[in-house]
Formats: structure tokens, sequence, C-alpha cells
């Protein structure tokens, strides 16, 4: 993988796990808009980042850069601003188990992608991994229709982050090979920000006012699950194959559904623990055999 880091890159995935774990949990803990959390989220974490950006000569480069590179770095804001727009949205409809299993499917996706569209020949390991996790997913959907509708429709919105979450994870791990950290997530974010903001004034989800409570959320989702999960995660994409750091990721539903069960008080139903469960084993099954 070329030249090794002095911090761990497998220590750094654990933190952002952990880290990424709190989003859910926070974002529920707010009272605004789905869209308006995702701008905020998005913009904190760019201002937080700016400064190094800058510092590093980060604008001057940008500059210099072909249009394509620069074009490149757009289009991967406007994907993490879908993943975070239909996400974000999906926590107001499903429960946080729900949500956070059908948002890492992205394996599942990139797997099907890599056979469709790349012609690389997905083997039998990673049809059963699908098929597993199909059947889980059916079982979560099953239990969402008998609770109502918009769940039902909160994991179509999961399942669509979910997507693009592959191509964010994907696109990172090509993109991160010629630049350093802080040069791919600044515009990156900023992209990310820029797109929820107009979206937001499209949907007519409010940017103000609002009290004090609910900056300081934005701010602390900004710089763990933002800085501390995603930037991280996209500091080991340059050391750790992206098939590894989606294993990884499935941390996430578990980390999610304890802390919503400890924190508030949301217990899954059966129906979602044991498709969970299903979906899980699948995906992981998926990962292994496309790895």
């Amino acid at each position: 993988m070329g030249e090794r880091p002095a911090f761990p890159p497998n220590l750094a995935l654990l933190v952002s796990i952990v880290a990424v774990s709190t989003a859910s949990i926070l974002i529920r803990m707010s009272s605004a808009p789905p869209l308006t959390i995702a701008s905020y989220r998005l913009l904190f974490a760019t201002l937080i980042l700016l400064p190094f950006y800058m510092r590093s000569g980060g604008i001057n480069r940008l500059r210099e850069s072909p249009r394509k590179d620069v074009l490149n770095l757009v289009a991967v804001g406007v994907i993490l601003a879908l993943h975070f727009a239909s996400w974000i949205t999906s926590l107001s409809l499903t429960s946080v188990a729900s949500s956070v299993i059908f948002v890492h499917v992205d394996p599942i996706f990139v797997a099907v992608v890599s056979h469709f569209v790349l012609k690389e020949k997905v083997n039998r390991g990673a049809i059963v991994g699908i098929a597993v996790a199909f059947v889980g997913a059916t079982v979560i959907a099953l239990g969402d229709a008998a609770v109502g509708e918009a769940n039902l429709y909160g994991d179509l919105l999961a399942l669509i982050g979910g997507i693009m979450l592959g191509l964010y994870i994907l696109s990172g791990r090509r993109l991160r090979q010629n630049l350093d950290l802080v040069s791919y997530v600044t515009p990156v974010y900023a992209t990310s920000a820029l797109v929820l903001f107009l979206g937001s004034l499209v949907f007519g989800a409010p940017m103000a006012p609002f009290p004090l409570r609910e900056y300081l959320l934005f701010l602390v989702i900004a710089v763990v699950p933002m800085i501390f999960g995603h930037t991280v995660y996209n500091w080991a994409l340059k050391y750790i194959e992206a098939p590894v750091v989606s294993i990884s990721l499935l941390g996430e539903p578990v980390g999610a559904t304890l802390l919503a069960f400890l924190v508030l008080n949301e217990a899954p139903s059966a129906l979602t623990m044991m498709g969970g469960v299903v979906t899980l084993i699948g995906i992981y099954q998926c990962i292994r055999s496309t790895g």
C-alpha cells in the first residue's frame, strides 16, 4: 500500500466507527428539519477544516488543478449531500435500527454495479451474500410495514443513502491516492454543504433562528460523527482497501442500535432484530467474497 503512517490505520477505523455510531442519536436529539441538520453538519465541518486547508495552500492547488479533478471533487460532494439528505430524513420516519442497517447495504450495491456495469463477475459467495441480505432486508421491511407506511418510506430513503455511501467510499478510495486528507475532504464537504443549503431553500427547510441548544447539537454532530467519523475513515482509505472499510462500517448499526436503546429508550422490534442480523451476515459474506 505504499508508505505506512505513524498512526495505525486499523485503530483509526475503530475510532471512526465509534464516532459515526453516535450520529443517529445526536440527530434524533435535534428538533430541526433533516435538511437543516445535514446542512449545518457539513457547514461546520467545512469551517473546522478550512484553516488547515488554507494554511496548506489548498486553495492555490485547487485553482491549479485540471478541470476534471475539480469536477470529480464536486461530484463526490454532490453524492455526499444526497447521502446525508436521504439518510438523515429517514431517521425521522423509521427506527434507528432499520435506518442504520439499510444505509449500510452499500457493499451489495457495489457488487451489483461491478457485475452489470463494470463487467466484473460476481462469484458464488457474493451471490449467496446478496441473497441472504435481501432476505434479511425483506424481514425488516415486513416488520416496518406493520408499523406504518412512513416507516417503509424511511427504509427506502435509508437504502438510497446506502447507495450514495457506496459511491462515496469508492470515489474516496480512488481520489485519496493522489490527494492528502485535507485537500480531499475540504472541497468535498464544502460542495456538499452548498448543495444541502440550496436544497433546504428549495424545500423550505428553515436555516434560522434556532435555540442555542440546536446550534450546539449541530456543532457536536459536525465534530464527532463528521470529523472523527467520516474524516478519519477518509484518512484510512489511503492505507486500507475499500472493502475492509466497508466491513468495519458494519459496526455502526450495532453501536447505533445499542445507543438508541440506552439513550432514547428505543428498542428494535423482534423482526427488525432478526432481519438486521441476517442482513449484516449477508453483507459481510458479500464483502468477504468480493474484497
